[in-house]
Order: structure tokens, then sequence, then C-alpha cells
């Protein structure tokens, strides 16, 4: 079957890279509230990989297109700096570990200079991979995975259909750092719903603090539809939290989380309210200021639903 090339889905921070695909799709597909939810995995071919950085080698040294090369191709290289390169999609380290090694060899090779390479990875693709294999990788420079963890707390993970539970996910997030590899999770404000909000986010701030990732990033919950989440939600099984407890959640969550040194953000355009800052060392600033926009408990303050997305 002949690979699809995805759409460009990535973290904030990967803006400026220039987005491989080696997979379509996410191997972990039963994710009830994710737009992958019941995707197909496609595995692309090294040798078609191989040809598209052969075809961005070409393009910067000389100029030149190839007909055959889609053009999102041309248009990434136009304003890329040659310094990041990000592995699509939903999870490409879920990629066969010989092929993943070539790619990243061949990357190497045409591109010395290169800085990082960073991709989305499940718990499970970090945990069926060996600490010497995700090593080799961070030798290769993968530099940072990007992994969900959603919700430290076990009764949400098992609803919403994760996988993995609150230890295995402290298992994946700790082996990727022990092999050298930066590591970025994201939690889901309101993935609990109404019923299970105060156990989800004090559940979440001691995954993270087990955890200890040099990245941390909140989003909100967001419904898509088609997804069982937003059935459950339609037929009033599920109850979304008000903007206000997100915020409520996220204090919690900054509150009662001891990192190392983590920068954590809730940046993403999902979230109705951003704040960042390096903890713990702003910590006592960041609650102050959920504690302020709480106590004032006005609308004008928050990011408007219209303006809300994934």
């Amino acid at each position: 079957m002949e690979f699809e090339r995805p759409g460009i889905i990535r973290p904030p921070s990967e803006h400026a890279s220039y987005f491989l695909p080696l997979t379509s799709g996410c191997s972990n597909n039963t994710c009830t509230f994710c737009g992958y939810y019941g995707s197909k995995l496609k595995i692309r071919e090294v040798d078609d990989v191989k040809a598209e950085i052969d075809a961005m080698a070409l393009y910067l040294e000389r100029g030149v297109q190839i007909p055959t090369m889609p053009s999102i191709v041309y248009a990434v290289l136009r304003s890329w700096d040659g310094r990041r390169v990000f592995l699509q999609d939903g999870d490409a380290l879920v990629y066969p570990f010989d092929r993943l090694r070539r790619v990243l060899e061949y990357l190497s090779e045409k591109f010395p200079n290169l800085e990082r390479i960073g991709s989305y990875g499940t718990p499970q693709d970090i945990l069926r991979s060996s600490l010497d294999g995700l090593r080799t990788l961070g030798e290769l420079k993968l530099g940072i995975v990007y992994m969900g963890v959603e919700s430290g707390d076990d009764r949400v993970l098992q609803k919403v259909g994760k996988g993995v539970n609150h230890e295995q996910l402290v298992e994946a997030g700790r082996k990727a750092k022990k092999a050298g590899i930066m590591l970025s999770v994201t939690v889901i404000l309101g993935l609990g719903g109404t019923d299970g909000s105060d156990e989800h986010a004090l559940e979440t701030a001691r995954v993270l603090t087990e955890i200890d990732p040099e990245y941390a990033g909140a989003l909100t919950l967001t419904l898509v539809p088609g997804t069982p989440l937003h059935e459950e939600w339609r037929r009033g099984d599920f109850s979304l939290i008000t903007p206000f407890d997100s915020l409520r959640e996220l204090k919690t969550i900054v509150e009662n989380s001891d990192f190392t040194d983590c920068f954590f953000s809730s940046m993403h355009a999902s979230n109705y309210y951003s704040v960042r800052g390096r903890l713990p060392l702003e910590k006592a600033r960041v609650v102050g200021e959920l504690e302020d926009i709480l106590a004032r408990r006005d609308p004008e303050l928050l990011r408007p639903e219209l303006f809300r997305g994934l």
C-alpha cells in the first residue's frame, strides 16, 4: 500500500523544524479523546525516506526541485534553518529500530550540522525499546521525545484507553531520561471530567513529580467530534469542567508537582489561560498568578472559546 503523507501535527517548540514523515497514524489508536482514535498505522519505506532527504539536500545545495516530490517539502525547506528535524507522525518512535537508525545516520550524513532530531513517542514505544537502543538513537541526534502522559490517575487512564497505567508512565519517562534523551510531556486538564477532577489533578501532579521531565505542558480537553469521548459527552455520560475549574486543576498540578528543573507551560491554544515558568524556581509566581485569576473570575481574562484550538 502506497504511503500517504500525513498532515503536519507537531509540538509548538518544533515550529522551525523540517517535518520528515516516517509513519502516518498512531500505533496506540485507542485513546478515546484523540483524533488518531481508530487510525491505521502506516510505515514508510526507508528508501522513500532517503529519497526525500536527498531531495532536501539537492534543493538546499543547488536550488533544484524534483517534480515528483510533494510541494510541501519545498514549502517547508524555504524557511528551514537546517538545525532541527521533527519525525512524523503521531508516534514515529514506533518505526522499527534498524530502519530508524539508518534514517538518522543518513540525516547526519547529508546534514552534518544538524543539531537535534525530535519525535512524538508513546509510553509503549519507549517501554518496548531497549535502553541501549535508545542510547544509540540519542547518539544519532534524537535529542528529544514528546510523550503524552495525559493523566496520572489510573482510573482516568483506563477509561480513556491510554493503554498504560501510572507506574508504566513513570517507567517510560525515566527510561528515556536514563538514555540521555530529553523528555517533554503533556497532560490534559479536564480529562477526568467533573466527577474525577480533583483526583485527576493530584495524581497528575504525582506522576509528573515521579517522571521529573525537562519540559511539561498542560493542554485543556477539547472534544473531537467522532471520538468516543465526544459521544459520551453527547449522551450525558461525561461532564466537562468549566474554564475556571481547568485553571483550578492547573494550579493544583503546579502546586503539588516537585521538579528538579522543569520548564512548565500552558501556552497551547487549547488552554483558557497561559502560564509559563521554570519550576521549582518560579513556582510561587506561577501559583500566585493562577490564584489571582481564580479570585477575580473575570471571563474577559480567558481565551474566548472561539479561539481555542488543537
